[in-house]
């Protein structure tokens, strides 16, 4: 496997993303949608990777930069078929190591708080990441856990 700076530009990218919103807005009330499209993640302000296994797309994740030293995780996803193989976990450490790399001292993300969300939440306490309270723009929410880890 090989996870890679993606520029967004491809049909394959373009289609996962696309999976990945309308799950979260399956599961989530449309205020508590915090899955950025697109055009957001175009943003010079966001980092975004692949994970390539061949030619076939297993995963992605990024990070966004919220000041010179904190940047928030995003858009975490596995493919569905490759869910609970290392995927996450590959790019987790990958990102920690980038985001590091970069200067960021702190690495904050928001998921979802209801049990489908477990997986994820049990892969960043694994990680290291703590439950903390919302950052940045977000606001108290039921249905969001908010997480932090120091770099």
């Amino acid at each position: 496997m090989q996870i890679v700076v993606d520029d967004l530009s491809g049909p394959q990218i373009a289609e996962f993303l696309d999976e990945h919103v309308q799950e979260m807005r399956s599961l989530t009330p449309p205020e508590s949608k915090h899955a950025l499209d697109l055009d957001a993640l175009r943003r010079p302000e966001v980092t975004f990777w692949s994970v390539m296994d061949g030619d076939a797309l297993v995963g992605c994740g990024a990070i966004k930069r919220l000041d010179t030293v904190h940047a928030e995780l995003k858009s975490m996803r596995a493919a569905p078929a490759r869910k609970r193989s290392g995927i996450a976990s590959l790019l987790l450490n990958h990102i920690l190591t980038e985001a590091e790399r970069m200067g960021f001292t702190r690495l904050s993300l928001e998921t979802g708080a209801d049990e489908f969300f477990l997986p994820a939440r049990r892969l960043y306490e694994k990680f290291g990441f703590a439950y903390c309270e919302p950052f940045a723009h977000y606001r108290p929410d039921p249905n969001s856990a908010f997480m932090t880890r120091t770099l």
